[in-house]
Order: C-alpha cells, then sequence, then structure tokens
C-alpha cells in the first residue's frame, strides 16, 4: 500500500447528506497533517469541497459518463487513471458506491465501508414497540470508516455543540433564512402554516427573511411570497450552489426542515431551527453540532415512523407537523436570537 498516495473517499447521494461529509474531512485531514484525500461524489457537489485543505475533489458524471453499470467500470477506470491511492473509505455502502469499492479491493486496496446500523433504525420506526434510542450520528459512522483504516478522529469535534454568533450589525434587522421544503413532501411544513409563519415573521420590523428553495415549483411560490409579504426575499433560482453556500453563510439564523439547508446552513455554524415530523434527530441526522434544543418537534407515540421521510402517513393526519402552531416556532426563534444579541 502506498501510505503517500491520497485516500479514496466515495459518497454520492443527496446534497444534504454529502453535505454532512464536509465537515468529517475538514475534521479528518487537520487531525492527520500529512494525509490527502480525493473525494469522489456527484459533480455539480464540488463547491462545498472547495478550500478544505489537502482534499482533491473529483466529479462523477452519474448521468451521463458514470451512468450505470458500465458507468461504474468507467467511473474506476477514470480514477484509477489518476491514482495511485492508499485506500478506500465507502460512505454511501448503496449498490453503486459497493460495486465501485469492489474493484479496487480486487486490487489490493484496503476498503472500508459506511455502516449504516440498519436493523436499529427499523426498531426505531417500526409502528409498534419502538426503541426510542438515540442511536450513534452520521458523523459519527462516517468516524468509524476512518478509524478503521487507521486515521481515528477524536470525539469532541462530533460531540460539542457550535458556538453561534450574530453575523450582521447589531443595528440591522437579524438576517434569518427560512427553508420550507424538503426531499420528501412527508418533511415538509404544511404549505398552509409555513405561509402563516411567514406572514408573522414578515411583520416584524426587527426581521429580514431570506427564502430558500429548489426547482421550478419550489422557485415560483417563494417568488410569489416574496411579493406578498414585505421584507421578505425570494433566493430561490437565482444562484449557482457555491453563491447559495455564500448567501447562507451571512445569515444569522436559518428555519428548516430536516432537509439539505439544514445541512448547508451547519457548514457555516449557522444556528439551525429545525422542523421534525415524520423523522428524529435520533436517526442520526441532525446537523452538524447543532444542539438538539434547536429542533422542534411534538411528542406522538407514532413518531418517527420514518427515517427519511418517504413513508406516508399512516394516520392520513400529518400531526407530527400540525400540532406545530407557527406561534411556537416563532416563540423559539425569539429564544434562539435572544442569545445571539
Amino acid at each position: 500500500m502506498n501510505t503517500d498516495a491520497p485516500l479514496l473517499v466515495i459518497r454520492f447521494s443527496a446534497l444534504g447528506d454529502v453535505a454532512m461529509t464536509v465537515p468529517v474531512l475538514r475534521t479528518l485531514v487537520s487531525e492527520h497533517p500529512t494525509l490527502r484525500i480525493c473525494m469522489v461524489s456527484n459533480q455539480s457537489y464540488a463547491p462545498m469541497f472547495e478550500g478544505i485543505e489537502r482534499v482533491r475533489f473529483f466529479g462523477a458524471d452519474l448521468q451521463g459518463r458514470h451512468r450505470g453499470l458500465l458507468g461504474i467500470y468507467r467511473l474506476f477506470s477514470d480514477l484509477k487513471k489518476a491514482g495511485p491511492y492508499s485506500g478506500v473509505a465507502d460512505l454511501h455502502s448503496v449498490l453503486r458506491s459497493v460495486l465501485l469499492s469492489s474493484l479496487w479491493a480486487a486490487t489490493g486496496l484496503p476498503i472500508a465501508r459506511l455502516q449504516k446500523g440498519r436493523g436499529q433504525k427499523r426498531k426505531l420506526t417500526r409502528r409498534h414497540h419502538k426503541k426510542r434510542l438515540a442511536l450513534p450520528s452520521s458523523f459519527d459512522r462516517m468516524a468509524s470508516v476512518f478509524a478503521s483504516l487507521n486515521f481515528p478522529i477524536q470525539e469532541l469535534p462530533f460531540s460539542a455543540p457550535a458556538i453561534f454568533t450574530r453575523k450582521t450589525h447589531a443595528s440591522e434587522p437579524f438576517l434569518v433564512g427560512v427553508a420550507p421544503f424538503a426531499r420528501h413532501p412527508e418533511k415538509a411544513y404544511p404549505l398552509s402554516l409555513m405561509k402563516e409563519l411567514i406572514a408573522i415573521l414578515a411583520s416584524r420590523g426587527d426581521l429580514s427573511i431570506q427564502l430558500f428553495g429548489g426547482g421550478a415549483s419550489e422557485t415560483a411560490l417563494l417568488q410569489q411570497w416574496e411579493k406578498e409579504f414585505s421584507g421578505v426575499r425570494s433566493m430561490a433560482g437565482r444562484f449557482s450552489l457555491r453563491e447559495e453556500l455564500v448567501q447562507i453563510s451571512q445569515l444569522d439564523a436559518m428555519i428548516s426542515m430536516d432537509s439539505a439547508n439544514m445541512h448547508l446552513a451547519s457548514l457555516s455554524g449557522i444556528p439551525v431551527l429545525s422542523i421534525w415530523g415524520p423523522t428524529h434527530p435520533f436517526a442520526g441526522f441532525m446537523g452538524w453540532r447543532q444542539p438538539i434544543e434547536l429542533a422542534v418537534q411534538v411528542d406522538l407515540a407514532c413518531r418517527p415512523c420514518s427515517v427519511f421521510g418517504n413513508k406516508r402517513c399512516y394516520r392520513g393526519d400529518h400531526a407530527c407537523m400540525r400540532q406545530i402552531e407557527p406561534k411556537t416556532i416563532v416563540a423559539r426563534l425569539d429564544h434562539l436570537l435572544g442569545l445571539l444579541r
């Protein structure tokens, strides 16, 4: 094994999942000053990894050259040309990444794969006799992969909440981001309640609101709210991912679902008031160094019913979200902003 060669790290998946990898790599290279990383992920996610010392990004074209079984072999060949590598850390553990890492294992490289704890998560989310225990975070699971490759990470950065500070000047309104959507609709706060929340926030002179989202339908709705409420600006459809990361980094606080925007804000140390319904922080997907006190949720016997929020509500009333009143979120936001004053 060439110990001077970079470690190959594989993580595809959705934007929020890949965003969770960023602070882990930052911590990893800071604690191992000679380690170099080649990060392999969806090519559109490159901006998240810019500026991380000794981390080189390799973009996979999953909709083109690297699509399907033949595409996985092409990706292997393309990476091989850019090698050599010292080992492979598979931080995704799905068919695509398992096949890719297996090709490397056949060449003699040491590999380690993420253990997702599927059995534990089934017990947490099953309909009856739930085992409601906080499971290891995704960050800790990734750290275990690197530890098995002889690159351990200290525990403290993963467990210690960030120290948040105000970004705007004290004489200016607080700049608050609101991200109303999630990859799966069941994880989103009902739009009627979200609009009520936006109306309350927009009526206050001490707040300036920025709305975040993506996709044609989301962009159209947020632009409509921008026209409807003064002091509200839609950021949807106006920026690239790189530019949006800059915009998010200037916020004082973010209100979001259990979604990508929670993780994107966490990368810049922004406090996130996160709204949880069918999913639960116990599954291990709380934002990087976000204190559990910032999770807005109600205690129901049916929660959580899903790890990712991709299952329909079996009750049919979405009570886990509808029982969270807009005034409750406003009160929690006021408490958070009070800590930043």
